[in-house]
């Protein structure tokens, strides 16, 4: 155990801020998964699509979305993953769980909210990473916009996967593309990004382009599908463990720590 992860990819439209609909959905769909599965991975807020109407959609913690979560990794004897709209302590945020089969799990509140889309004034930033211990891999989950700042996501923990989830939209797909292959190349990681595809009540379409590169930066699917699929492609820690002993890079990384 611990040699290999076997993730899978759940790229799909999102029904408009509606939750329920969005659960039954990746219920469906999880439930043709194998038993094999040791992580799922959802979008960036799964149960609503990326919405600034957080007043009106946003779960407290322990919501229902959570229970679902907890009640989908308990069934599959699998960790899930996804970010939703959580309300805490006054403040609304665009909260990642990482759900373990147990129904523990951690948080992570997205720490880079996309002004351009005014998510700034709606969310609260959230100022920890996070790095799980799942199954003999260290995973360190981000989302969306975090993808842009490279600073965040360095790897001076020696994690061996990030995941990204995402609502990434057509228009800047190439941006997605390429800084996915860059962040497993500098950090010596698989990356995992998963987004959605179809559009949104803004009429904003999203591309897809769910991928998984290895630390050399090459794919292990086709990063270019654009309509929904399930896949599941499994890890090995043995090429982190090849590729690093060899070419040692990490070993030259810059030591700085970041201000929060």
């Amino acid at each position: 155990m611990g040699e290999k992860l076997h993730t899978a990819l759940l790229q799909t439209d999102l029904v408009w801020e509606n939750a329920e609909a969005n659960r039954e959905q990746f219920q469906k769909k999880i439930g043709g998964l194998s038993k094999e599965v040791d992580l799922i991975i959802l979008p960036e807020m799964f149960s609503t699509g990326f919405s600034m109407n957080a007043k009106n959609l946003a779960e407290p913690t322990g919501g229902p979305s959570l229970e679902w979560m907890k009640k989908i990794a308990s069934e599959k004897d699998a960790a899930v993953t996804g970010s939703l709209i959580v309300s805490e302590n006054d403040n609304y945020y665009n909260r990642l769980y990482f759900v373990f089969p147990d129904g523990s799990f951690k948080k992570y509140d997205k720490r880079h909210t996309f002004t351009l889309a005014k998510e700034n004034e709606t969310y609260a930033s959230g100022t920890e990473k996070l790095i799980v211990e799942y199954k003999g891999w260290k995973i360190c989950p981000l989302v969306c916009y975090d993808l842009r700042f490279p600073v965040w996501s360095r790897n001076t923990e020696d994690y061996d996967v990030l995941i990204y989830v995402a609502n990434w939209p057509s228009v800047r797909v190439r941006a997605w593309d390429t800084l996915l292959r860059a962040r497993a190349i500098e950090n010596m990681c698989y990356c995992i990004g998963l987004n959605r595809v179809g559009t949104d009540g803004n009429d904003h379409p999203y591309p897809g382009h769910s991928a998984v590169f290895d630390s050399l930066g090459n794919p292990l699917n086709d990063p270019s599908v654009e309509m929904e699929f399930q896949k599941e492609i499994i890890l090995e820690k043995a090429h982190l463990q090849e590729t690093r002993s060899k070419l040692r890079f990490l070993q030259d990384r810059d030591k700085f720590s970041i201000i929060k």
